[in-house]
């Protein structure tokens, strides 16, 4: 049994963690780090080698791939917010027009009312209330009170998810909001169970997505995106080792198509 916690609340918000444990069959838990490549500057030559070629290719596609994640991050942003309920902070994901956001049940467990307090990326905020939470599943949805228009995040069918697949992880590590870290998706359908605190039941989530993109405390709620800029993940829990707290490399996000289930009948 590999300890893993449900991902707290920065710093002196700690209380909003949870004991939690992954339930791996038979299979022991990995992790596979993703590779980045760097720029090699070429000395310049009458004539390029074969090698030469070569070197110049893996540079111009590790460029491209690079922009590319970084031109799904901006148009990722806009729609993953901050959360901050006076009492724990995690994120949320945009999942209709007129502002209702899908978040964990473990990040507004002590909100009231429209004590939630949404920041965007761009810096804006504004108040919103619950609409519904649900401990099974450890989700819950509010909505941005006043109306308005804003981005969602277009949900992808997880059942399409591979081992190996390149994601982003995007939320308010730490309360840095507007944070993206890169990683691949290590391991499908994983089961990990959420221990019973002060504020909800304990939880088991089956069918969780497995990441080395690093997640840490304030991540709760946010997204897992793939390199389309599509939903795959609500990041919700981590494994830790010993007094490391922190990102291990070994992340775990509830499912895009449970996400949706759950967002959908809470919606009504």
């Amino acid at each position: 049994m590999t300890p893993v916690t449900a991902v707290p609340a920065p710093l002196q918000r700690r209380s909003l963690g949870k004991s939690v444990a992954a339930v791996v069959a038979a299979v022991a838990l990995s992790v596979v780090s993703a590779v980045g490549g760097g720029y090699a500057a070429l000395e310049l030559r009458p004539a390029a080698t074969a090698s030469d070629t070569v070197i110049s290719a893996q540079n111009s596609s590790s460029q491209s791939g690079s922009a590319n994640l970084a031109n799904v991050a901006q148009a990722v942003l806009p729609s993953v917010v901050s959360i901050n309920t006076g009492s724990a902070v995690g994120s949320g994901v945009i999942i209709t027009q007129d502002g209702a956001i899908l978040t964990n049940n473990h990040v507004v467990a002590t909100a009231r009312g429209t004590t939630v307090q949404i920041s965007f990326s761009d810096g804006k905020s504004a108040q919103a209330q619950i609409v519904g939470t649900d401990e099974t599943s450890d989700l819950a949805v509010v909505k941005i009170v006043g109306g308005g228009s804003y981005t969602p995040l277009a949900f992808a069918d997880s059942s399409a998810v591979h081992v190996g697949d390149t994601v982003l992880a995007v939320g308010s590590p730490l309360g840095l909001e507007a944070s993206v870290t890169s990683g691949i998706v290590s391991a499908l359908n994983r089961t990990i169970d959420e221990g019973a605190d002060n504020r909800s039941a304990a939880t088991k989530i089956p069918g969780a997505i497995q990441t080395d993109a690093a997640i840490n405390p304030g991540n709760s709620g946010g997204a897992l995106v793939n390199t389309s800029g599509q939903l795959i993940g609500i990041n919700t829990a981590i494994a830790t080792s010993g007094s490391t707290a922190g990102s291990i490399g070994v992340g775990f996000a509830i499912s895009s198509n449970t996400a949706k289930t759950v967002a959908q009948q809470l919606l009504g």
